[in-house]
């Protein structure tokens, strides 16, 4: 079978919630990474074939095929079929393996795969809870899921305590993580190790470049006097994934459209891998999904030189990396979710932007991206650097 090339991974800097890109539409803002895909690698438009769009809430002006409005708010041309996709928080690195299955089997050659979340325009949970308001349906559990599972609503929360539990993490150990978090980050804006990947968005006649959540002065202290967002629990605001806005994009070719178009690829998509298990502690799928992903590849954890585990919560990398018996020193060395926010659809091929240009920028080979995703599922993509 053909193989997947990655040519260029881009994303905006991302904007905290109600701030800088607060004012931006969401196909707008998805417009701004679909044209600078087209301009950092200069193929035609027309070429284009399609764009998957990893968009979670599905509601207000994210919805109504909003791929499509991507496009229509973008410089690609009308011709340009579009199709937005949920797979929750790895919606777009969903959009990645998607795009990568349709040029590998040949039915298409060119394929964007983005994904976009404006978290202060479409607020989480706003395409259920105005239902909720208006007392239309029951919401998205059923009565005989709830009595399969023995709950009332599956919660993201409610997983990452229960994984904090199981692997027994206590509060100082998931604030430490999170210091760590912003100050790799900060290191990163600070040394310009962001400056391939972001492609800038005016606001207010000035370009926005820089990651808008980093707390540049972050101490243990004050993260350890958030509030807990339970009573009893471990886990605060604080040591969780920032609410954020953004956008990002990944421009994925087969072979013969490197050749047609004269395009340099950047990576190669050596192992695609989605996986599902228990959804009521949710957000442990990404150790199970990985342990499957290397096998597949014929690599071990020891052959992979980067890797970016979404910062959802805390507790979900560390289980993560002492399950895999991963080394801490590679994982997310720019920083995470925590620090740099957590755009929902768009995370997928954000970080998939972040591990390509880290991997270029160390001279280094494999890369390897998971994420915790709602109804317990995982995605892995591991990619060789080119």
């Amino acid at each position: 079978m053909a193989d997947a090339f990655i040519v260029e991974a881009v994303r905006t800097a991302g904007g905290r919630r109600n701030g800088r890109l607060a004012g931006v539409h969401p196909a707008d803002l998805a417009a701004v990474v679909l044209d600078g895909l087209l301009d950092r690698t200069g193929i035609d438009p027309a070429a284009i074939e399609d764009v998957i769009m990893g968009c979670v809430t599905q509601a207000g002006e994210q919805s109504f095929a909003f791929g499509r409005n991507a496009v229509f708010a973008s410089r690609l041309p009308d011709s340009v079929p579009a199709v937005t996709i949920d797979r929750q928080c790895g919606s777009s690195q969903q959009a990645i393996q998607f795009a990568a299955q349709a040029v590998m089997s040949g039915t298409q050659d060119v394929v964007i795969a983005a994904g976009t979340e404006s978290m202060s325009r479409v607020p989480m949970f706003s395409n259920m809870s105005f239902h909720k308001k208006e007392g239309v349906g029951i919401g998205p559990v059923s009565e005989s899921i709830a009595a399969r599972f023995g709950v009332a609503e599956f919660s993201q929360f409610g997983g990452a305590e229960l994984i904090a539990k199981k692997y027994g993490f206590d509060r100082d150990t998931l604030d430490r993580f999170a210091l760590e978090s912003h100050r790799r980050a900060a290191a990163a804006t600070e040394s310009g190790a962001f400056r391939d990947e972001i492609v800038p968005i005016m606001v207010d006649g000035e370009p926005h470049m820089r990651d808008e959540g980093i707390r540049t002065d972050a101490t243990l202290e004050g993260i350890g006097s958030v509030r807990l967002l339970q009573e009893g629990g471990v886990i605060s605001a604080a040591n969780a994934s920032q609410i954020c806005d953004g956008s990002s994009a990944v421009l994925v070719v087969n072979e013969r459209a490197l050749k047609t178009h004269g395009l340099t690829p950047i990576a190669r998509i050596v192992d695609m891998t989605v996986t599902a298990g228990d959804p009521v502690i949710m957000l442990e799928e990404p150790l199970f999904a990985t342990d499957k992903a290397l096998r597949k590849a014929g690599l071990s954890i020891d052959d992979i030189d980067l890797y970016e585990v979404n910062e959802a919560f805390a507790p979900v990398p560390l289980a993560w990396v002492r399950h895999v018996g991963a080394d801490p020193a590679r994982l997310n060395v720019n920083g995470g979710a925590i620090a740099l926010g957590h755009p929902l659809g768009a995370s997928g091929t954000k970080l998939m932007a972040t591990l390509v240009h880290a991997l270029r920028a160390r001279g280094k080979r494999y890369g390897l991206q998971t994420m915790c995703e709602g109804g317990g599922i995982a995605n892995v993509t591991i990619i060789e650097a080119l």
